[in-house]
């Protein structure tokens, strides 16, 4: 399987800036506003006016920037529109239907079709589910049409009403303005309170010791819902639990995008404190230790194959693949690569990403079909993955962990704001050193990650390490019934 190559990381940053929601409306208003006057593209003067409007309306463009409109708050995006046609009673229909054209061209045939097709092989005839996709969608992605429309249509109609008049009206101006600032603020301060609480102590609940095990193999199944595991017929993952401990209630962080989640599980810690605060990272690298700093103080090595995001965090612990591959055999490939990794490298903690789960669910919808078929097929792989660890002699002394980064919401498998179905999800431990059988129902976050792996491993905590070591889930000593090795995962 191939690694990601260098444009390929580069791709996937500059695709982010189409992605995410906060790049994605400025970048969208400016270019529709230069696409709608492109006749006139050769007059100095109407250059001129074009960016003078522009100015004028910068402030909105900043508040829509600050202010995510998520979930529920979205509905209120279209007072401010409303109001804004109700002082100006301005309307350039042309211009508006132009933008509604152009976003769902984009969202529904350019991303949902053309893109998925050559990146990884979706149906041509994509666009007949996406759109619906699009419209249910509820996270603060360019893929929330019910939060993008509003947003640059107030923004459009307000560069183009300063544009066209001979004087603007800045007094008026900065009042809407500083009501739409006071509105989302009193919105956020009052609605937006479905952040998970974080920890505000440095992991102390257990000293590090020295080891318990030699190796931790940590597979994450990117986007699995929880939800919608249970409804899968995954007998070996399910196996696995049962005969190991489950985190019933194992909470993702906010927001919830593939490289917060990633960086915080693996450093311990949230993104006030790492610095990776969505899959848009405009400073590479984070600003903390991460369990590899960790186990690199006590010569140990630890690895994560996965796709160019986390390269942004991780750097050189990262072990890329190429996302650019067909879905049906993505999953496939990365195991042969772990198993190579392994092979090669014998890393004492090996972390393995599969995503055919979540692109999935972003390309086709998190409640059909086709999901619950890769989570199964997940099962299948990591079976075949378990099984050869095992006849290669690496898991006689090794805690394996399954979990996912996040879940997915309804609509393109959104996830960051956490919406239902993206907050907690699937998260167990399996090992000679693990308690077999046992359930935690308490809530716990996957900020505990780092800090449990590096008790493990023998290793000190990663340096802003928050979570408490998942302690529930480690066999006492003496306890000989969970120290006997049945090779569970050759006899399902």
């Amino acid at each position: 399987m191939k690694k990601a190559s260098t444009f390929e990381k580069i791709a996937a940053r500059c695709w982010n800036l189409l992605n995410e929601g906060k790049p994605f409306t400025p970048i969208f208003v400016i270019g529709t506003m230069m696409l709608y006057h492109l006749p006139d593209v050769g007059n100095v003067h109407h250059l001129q006016l074009l960016l003078l409007s522009a100015l004028v309306v910068l402030p909105l463009f900043a508040i829509y920037y600050v202010y995510d409109f998520p979930l529920f708050l979205r509905n209120y995006l279209w007072i401010p529109y409303v109001a804004f046609l109700i002082i100006w009673s301005f309307a350039d229909v042309k211009l508006l239907l132009l933008a509604v054209g152009l976003y769902f061209f984009f969202t529904v045939f350019f991303w949902g079709t053309l893109y998925y097709h050559l990146r990884i092989g979706t149906t041509w005839w994509n666009f007949t589910r996406f759109w619906k996709l699009v419209l249910k969608n509820s996270d603060s992605t360019s893929g929330n049409a019910q939060e993008q429309l509003p947003k640059f249509l107030l923004l459009l109609s307000l560069w183009q009403w300063a544009y066209e008049q001979p004087s603007v009206p800045l007094g008026q101006l900065a009042v809407f303005y500083f009501a739409i600032f006071l509105f989302a603020w009193i919105l956020h301060a009052n609605l937006f309170d479905w952040k998970p609480k974080e920890i505000t102590t440095y992991t102390n609940n257990v000293v590090p010791t020295t080891a318990i095990n030699d190796k931790v193999i940590v597979i994450v199944i990117d986007g699995m819902r929880k939800d919608r595991f249970e409804q899968a017929n995954a007998p070996f993952l399910k196996s696995l639990r049962a005969n190991g401990t489950e985190f019933t209630q194992m909470e993702t962080v906010y927001p919830a995008r593939t490289v917060v989640c990633f960086t915080s599980m693996f450093t311990g810690t949230y993104p006030f404190e790492h610095g990776i605060r969505s899959n848009m990272v405009w400073k590479l690298g984070i600003n903390v230790e991460s369990i590899f700093d960790s186990l690199r103080k006590v010569e140990k090595k630890g690895r994560l194959l996965g796709i160019a995001h986390l390269v942004d965090s991780f750097g050189d612990d990262v072990e890329t693949v190429t996302a650019v591959m067909h879905n049906d055999v993505a999953d496939r490939n990365i195991i042969e690569r772990a198993k190579l990794v392994m092979d090669e490298q014998d890393p004492d903690l090996f972390i393995v990403q599969l995503i055919a789960t979540d692109q999935t669910g972003h390309s086709r919808g998190v409640l059909y079909d086709e999901y619950i078929q890769k989570i199964e097929e997940a099962d299948r792989l990591i079976r075949e993955y378990v099984e050869w660890l095992e006849a290669q002699g690496k898991l006689d002394n090794a805690t394996i962990i399954i979990c996912a980064d996040h879940g997915q919401a309804d609509g393109i498998g959104g996830h960051g704001h956490l919406d239902e179905g993206e907050r907690y999800v699937p998260f167990f431990m399996y090992g000679s050193a693990i308690e077999r059988g046992k359930r935690v129902d308490e809530k716990k976050s996957l900020v505990s990650v780092a800090p449990t792996i590096a008790y493990l491993l023998g290793a000190p905590y990663p340096s802003h390490s928050r979570g408490p070591v998942l302690t529930e889930a480690i066999r006492k000593k003496g306890n000989d019934e969970n120290a006997k090795s049945d090779r569970l995962f050759t006899s399902i």
